[in-house]
């Protein structure tokens, strides 16, 4: 299962390292991806090793492609989630000199919605 997304990077989180129980280092950094949706989502990815060198040739506001897994664990009947970036890489669109904007939706209620006398009693 490959996993994509495209979004913008807005945050880069210091980076974090320790040492396993059985002696290993270990370096991990977390940066968030704002998605370029209707309704933006931000989503905390995780990189571990020599990707985090990857992670730095990169800025604040960048577009970026992220590819990555999800996966949980359980701990004391607890259950934690990670997102791991396994690909970094700037999205190719955003190398086009003539970027495109993106379609906008319709809008669900249009100015005259009211006046037709609808309820727009909507489920969430």
């Amino acid at each position: 299962m490959s996993l994509e997304i495209v979004g913008k990077l807005v945050k880069i989180l210091p980076e974090v390292s320790g040492q396993s129980k059985s002696g290993n280092a270990w370096r991990k950094q977390e940066f968030v991806v704002e998605t370029l949706d209707q309704y933006p989502k931000k989503v905390c990815f995780n990189v571990w090793g020599d990707r985090i060198e990857i992670l730095n040739s990169f800025g604040i506001n960048d577009e970026l492609k992220v590819s990555f897994d999800v996966e949980s664990r359980e701990y004391q009947e607890r259950w934690y989630t990670d997102i791991k970036a396994w690909r970094i890489e700037r999205n190719s669109a955003e190398s086009n000199s003539g970027k495109d904007t993106p379609a906008q939706a319709e809008d669900p209620f249009p100015d005259d919605f009211m006046a037709s006398g609808q309820d727009p009693d909507l489920p969430f």
